[in-house]
């Protein structure tokens, strides 16, 4: 399994990190599939930004609202449908058939998951897990700090992970 790390110092990073990881599937995408990314770590540990970002590449002008209440926000690309899924709320992972979340993934889509962990069962595997985590330390601009691991959970998702770390080294 393919498995980065990487440090970034604040959230201009942790914006440009995004919207290069979203740059680099774009280009890798195939109009007949679908990608499901997970998105993990602690409450305000980035989950949220980071996904804005990521939408935001793909469409620069559009006001990106965090899915908390709604559980699902759905944007449409030019070629692509990007679900936000925030499953912080969800009681149980059947709650996610009454969204119609098998209608909701169907090919070409990229959903980006926040609290899969309460999906599952019900969710379909990631391709690319994402964990974000605030790096702490006694110093007050170590706040932002967060450190990023990226893991594959399929071919597919390696393949963006060696693309996305040719482009940061």
């Amino acid at each position: 399994m393919v498995t980065q790390h990487y440090t970034l110092e604040n959230e201009s990073e942790t914006f440009l990190f995004a919207q290069k990881t979203a740059q680099v599937i774009q280009q890798r995408f195939s109009s007949n599939v679908g990608l499901v990314v997970y998105l993990q770590g602690d409450l305000g540990a980035g989950k949220s930004f980071f996904s804005r970002a990521f939408i935001q590449y793909f469409l620069p002008q559009q006001k990106v609202k965090s899915p908390t209440y709604t559980i699902v926000e759905s944007y449409q690309a030019p070629l692509v449908t990007i679900h936000h899924f925030d499953l912080y709320r969800l009681s149980d992972p059947e709650e996610l058939e009454y969204l119609a979340i098998r209608d909701l993934l169907t090919a070409p889509f990229i959903a980006l998951v926040e609290w899969p962990q309460k999906g599952e069962g019900v969710l379909p595997r990631a391709d690319i897990l994402i964990e974000l985590q605030h790096v702490s330390g006694a110093e007050e601009h170590d706040f932002d700090t967060r450190l990023i691991t990226l893991s594959a959970g399929s071919t597919g998702g390696g393949e963006i992970l060696k693309a996305i770390q040719n482009i940061q080294t």
